[in-house]
């Protein structure tokens, strides 16, 4: 096992083989549960309490509730991984054809290039924080050596370096609640649990915000699950593991994030929580900047399997090894290093508005691909389609799907609240984004009606499975 571990994984994009599946649906708590207690969850947390303005009973409820809903979403993807056993992006060219998956991939690599790079930023923060004398470029070199390891090794060293640190690093995130909440944080009044008639806008942008930051793992899920042996059995612990995983760490890291948030006035996040837990700040701060080190691990290296989704699009006939995942996750490493260190100033504001717009176009996809294979193909798919020339029960465009997530991204316009963009109905809403709830709810009945329609009527009989 441990010959496996330190190995360059083999597998890429392809079917795991059945005599190569392995592992229980229980190590998926902890891939989940791990990478979620990373600076970026809290200061994600800590927006509930500061940015919106909500009481920390509030702040929690909304936090969970967003958690839950968005973890559903999240969870559905990773019982694919066990029955199809391939990445979840090619999984996506049986609902959109083999050139269709191509643009909602390539911005699904923007996407895990950007996560990359923003957990750099807020990994050199903290340490930097407990270590001023370190330079910036100096912190961000430091997270992203403990980060290339995994990513390039693969999922086996990603699974195993989630186990080790789950304990550790879920420790520290406790110890970091406890010492907020003991010795600083307000004791909620008994009125606080209901909100005032103001607070309910900050509560929708909350539950937005929580359901939204589990939706965006959707690209990930399959990718850490298709190793598992095929069979119903793997597919509902596969879930389960996955929902409970993610939902638990999220909402220890961003309850964290609401207490500091209350009590940070004019500091940053993160200097105010290295600054709240005093000495204790560098051994936390320091075993959370390890554990970012798997999130980012699992950025590249879902990024890399994405990359050579659409590279072999285009070169059907190339096997992509292990030679070629090396190359793409030294590229992506190269790119989120360049990010973070050039564009650190402006960088969290600039990536936070470009991620709002991201994940409008990812929604749809979710939508789709979510109905497609629970409700039209009931997860029966032809994998060996995903790799031909043509796509052949797929084609190269499944027009359905294409225009039905056209339809899911234009929906979604009056009800965007972003930086660079408000739509009336949102602006009328007070500033909550309910936009991917809007396009969850229209997408599915649409492209269900239309994939039927164009079964009888315009595709020739027999093509679809």
């Amino acid at each position: 096992m441990m010959e496996t571990i330190i190995m360059l994984e083999a597998e890429t994009i392809y079917p795991i083989p059945s005599e190569r599946r392995h592992g229980t649906a229980r190590d998926l708590f902890t891939v989940w549960f791990e990478p979620n207690l990373m600076m970026l969850t809290v200061v994600t947390g800590a927006l509930a309490t500061t940015v919106f303005g909500l009481s920390l009973t509030s702040a929690l409820i909304a936090l969970l509730l967003g958690n839950l809903v968005g973890s559903i979403f999240m969870a559905l993807h990773a019982a694919q991984g066990p029955r199809l056993g391939v990445p979840q992006m090619i999984q996506s060219r049986g609902q959109f054809g083999l050139f269709g998956a191509v643009p909602i991939t390539a911005l699904i690599v923007l996407m895990y290039v950007g996560f990359a790079a923003s957990n750099l930023v807020l990994g050199a923060e903290g340490l930097q924080a407990c270590f001023p004398g370190l330079g910036r470029f100096e912190a961000i070199l430091v997270i992203q050596l403990l980060s290339a390891a995994p990513a390039i090794l693969g999922y086996h060293i990603i699974h195993t370096a989630a186990r080790l640190l789950t304990v550790l690093c879920g420790l520290a995130m406790f110890v970091c609640l406890g010492q907020v909440m003991m010795l600083h944080a307000p004791v909620p009044a008994a009125h606080a649990i209901l909100m005032a008639g103001g607070e309910w806008t900050g509560f929708l942008r909350t539950l937005s915000l929580a359901a939204l930051w589990q939706i965006a793992y959707a690209p990930y899920v399959s990718d850490s699950s298709r190793y598992l042996p095929a069979g119903p059995e793997s597919e509902k612990y596969a879930f389960l593991a996955c929902f409970s995983g993610s939902v638990s760490g999220s909402m220890l890291a961003m309850s964290v994030g609401a207490v500091v948030g209350l009590l940070a006035t004019e500091q940053h996040v993160v200097q105010a929580l290295t600054s709240l837990l005093g000495g204790a700040a560098v051994p936390i701060i320091l075993v959370l900047s390890l554990g970012i080190a798997v999130a980012n691990s699992m950025n590249v290296y879902c990024g890399a399997l994405s990359s050579l989704t659409v590279a072999q699009t285009f070169t059907p006939d190339r096997h992509y090894g292990r030679s070629a995942r090396l190359f793409i996750t030294l590229v992506l490493l190269v790119l989120a290093f360049g990010m973070a260190t050039l564009m650190a100033d402006r960088f969290m504001a600039t990536y936070s508005e470009f991620l709002e717009l991201l994940m409008s176009v990812m929604i749809p996809w979710t939508a789709i691909n979510l109905t497609d294979y629970y409700i039209l193909h009931h997860g029966e798919y032809d994998v060996a389609s995903f790799f031909k020339r043509d796509g052949d029960l797929y084609g190269y465009y499944n027009v359905p799907a294409l225009l039905c997530y056209l339809l899911g991204i234009v929906v979604q316009i009056p009800f965007l609240s972003t930086a660079l963009y408000t739509g009336g109905v949102a602006r009328a809403l007070g500033g909550v984004d309910l936009s991917w709830l809007v396009s969850l709810i229209l997408v599915p009945p649409i492209y269900i009606a239309m994939e039927r329609y164009f079964r009888v009527r315009v595709l020739p009989k027999g093509i679809w499975s």
